[in-house]
């Protein structure tokens, strides 16, 4: 039988990625998207693993069911790790993918490439009633762009440079991102304790 979970988000690229890489495990997501009714939850952690744990315990005492989320974002050296947890809004309120782009290439207009390295990081929560908040993370090295490359992904991908594979993570393909990519990493480390966490 199909296990179905929930995934707190209403980000249609993370739905999108937590249904390709756990569909493989016979799980169904269900994501925020299914339940329009439920308000925006307030990411005021100062770190990551706050934010996550925060997001999944809210739903998952509301559903009683196990849910999972993550908060992720970019990690700029140069920048003293910003954006970091304001990833999604750095360049202002409304969640605006190419404003947050301009605004990290703008600041490091005049950095050689070699002071350009960033990562990509992931905390995933998983929320279980009556249990702990289990955390997993993930994370994927490379440098910022010049300009932004390729059409794949969202949030910062044109501009998240992956040496290994010598192109964005926007250039690679969704099963490609999906082996290297800071959620598939959080997301394996998961996967490690599946008969825990979706057992029926």
């Amino acid at each position: 039988m199909e296990k179905e979970v929930i995934v707190a988000t209403k980000n249609k690229g993370k739905v999108k990625e937590f249904s390709q890489l756990l569909s493989k495990e016979g799980v169904v997501v269900k994501s925020l998207l299914d339940y329009p009714e439920i308000p925006d939850i307030i990411e005021d952690g100062q770190t990551f693993t706050e934010n996550a744990a925060k997001k999944a315990e809210t739903i998952a005492e509301k559903f009683n069911s196990t849910v999972i989320a993550d908060d992720s974002g970019l990690i700029v050296d140069a920048l003293g790790g910003k954006p970091g947890v304001f990833s999604a809004r750095y360049a202002g309120e409304e969640k605006d993918d190419i404003a947050n782009m301009e605004k990290v290439l703008n600041q490091l207009l005049d950095l050689p490439d070699s002071d350009r390295t960033a990562r990509f990081y992931c905390a995933i929560a998983v929320a279980i009633p009556n249990s702990e908040t289990r955390i997993y993370e993930g994370a994927c090295e490379g440098y910022i762009t010049r300009e932004p490359r390729g059409k794949n992904g969202f949030g910062y991908d044109p501009i998240m440079y992956i040496p290994e594979k010598e192109k964005t993570m926007a250039e690679l393909a969704a099963d490609e991102k999906n082996k290297i990519s800071h959620r598939s990493k959080a997301l394996k480390a998961l996967l490690s304790e599946r008969e825990e966490i979706f057992r029926s």
